[in-house]
């Protein structure tokens, strides 16, 4: 297992004004719409819906009679299901969906099965990890260093990643894959330091992770298998469609979390004395972006992830709350000396093209925002 470090801490004062106003900014739009920071019933409408299409596209695709109509109800399933993650489980790994721990473990659970994730080494690495130590080297997992796509200054870098900005996206679409069949079972094993901060461990804690993989195992092959073989429809179809549908939905995951930070190019070692002379708040600024796809009701779908600085800043609350907290946080920045990102979708993507192009070529990745972008309007 890996061996346990100190982790970095912030100099929380630079921090201290900047907190208590958009605290209380952000406390004074609930009181002003008599509001709470959880999900709401269109937030909880939106789930079922989801849940239910999710469950019309598996049936559809057991029962459409042919190979091109399984592979495209079962895309659509696998599609559905990641979109469940993003609009409920990311929420709910913050305790931001539900107001009991308790019921936004159960939704996790059950929403991961799909597609395949195991719910507790995710929040360990997504919230204990990422969010703790944002592009921190040997604190956040996601930019791990992998031998293939060279994510920050502090990694060793290959001939071949010249071309990185190019073939990245492969790389991104085979994260789930690699996650559900790899990553979640060295964690769990305890080959990293994601084990010792799981919520279960030993016997129970193997039992629960072994029950959910058997289920998705079950729910995304064997039944199909079952089902479709009797028609035709092969073991080498099924297993393309799942391992497609996967890279899609991972491809499409992997922009809306890593490429928001990719964006910035900034990345941090751990100071000597193991605390950054800055704040936890210029930390997030110095790492994240938000930007606003068009139309920008596709914001709602994604479970407004594209907002990606404000959840940094307000990670548990209901995503459903971002587009005012983003207006919140334009307004309050600046009077603190903190530059706000808000740009396209467009804007975004050049950004992680030239970051990765700099990494790959070993150049400096500061400032590939060079000019600051005004928030523009949604």
């Amino acid at each position: 297992m890996a061996a346990e470090v100190n982790a970095p801490t912030y100099h929380q004062r630079e921090d201290l004004a900047l907190h208590r106003e958009l605290t209380q900014a952000a406390n004074q739009y609930l009181l002003g719409n008599h509001d709470h920071r959880f999900a709401d019933g269109w937030m909880i409408g939106k789930l079922l819906f989801l849940i239910s299409l999710c469950a019309l596209f598996y049936t559809l695709s057991l029962t459409a009679g042919s190979t091109p109509g399984f592979a495209c109800g079962y895309f659509a399933f696998i599609f559905t299901a990641m979109l469940l993650a993003i609009n409920a489980v990311h929420d709910a790994s913050h305790n931001a969906f539900f107001r009991q721990q308790w019921a936004n473990r159960a939704l996790n659970m059950v929403i991961c099965i799909p597609l395949g994730l195991d719910p507790d080494c995710w929040r360990v690495r997504h919230v204990e990890c990422h969010h703790a130590h944002l592009n921190v080297k040997g604190f956040d997992l996601d930019i791990e260093e992998n031998g293939v796509l060279r994510q920050t200054p502090f990694q060793h870098i290959k001939g071949f990643m010249r071309a990185q900005q190019y073939y990245w996206p492969f790389v991104a679409a085979l994260t789930f894959p690699c996650i559900i069949w790899f990553f979640d079972w060295y964690d769990r094993a305890g080959k990293t330091r994601v084990r010792p901060k799981m919520r279960h461990h030993g016997v129970a804690g193997w039992s629960l992770f072994l029950v959910t993989k058997t289920l998705h195992l079950l729910l995304a092959l064997i039944v199909p298998f079952l089902v479709l073989h009797p028609q035709g429809i092969g073991v080498q179809t099924l297993l393309l469609c799942y391992l497609g549908s996967q890279m899609l939905s991972s491809l499409i995951f992997v922009v809306l979390i890593l490429g928001s930070h990719w964006a910035m190019g900034t990345f941090y070692e751990t100071p000597a004395d193991g605390r950054f002379n800055h704040g936890r708040y210029r930390h997030v600024f110095a790492t994240t972006i938000d930007w606003v796809p068009r139309p920008r009701q596709a914001s709602y779908w994604m479970g407004e992830l594209n907002r990606h600085l404000t959840h940094h800043i307000f990670p548990h609350w209901s995503h459903r709350h971002y587009p005012a907290l983003s207006a919140i946080i334009a307004d309050v920045a600046p009077r603190h000396g903190v530059t706000y990102h808000c740009v396209s979708l467009g804007d975004i993507l050049a950004a992680q093209q030239r970051f990765l192009g700099a990494m790959g070529r070993g150049q400096p990745a500061d400032g590939l925002l060079k000019t600051p972008q005004k928030r523009r309007s949604d």
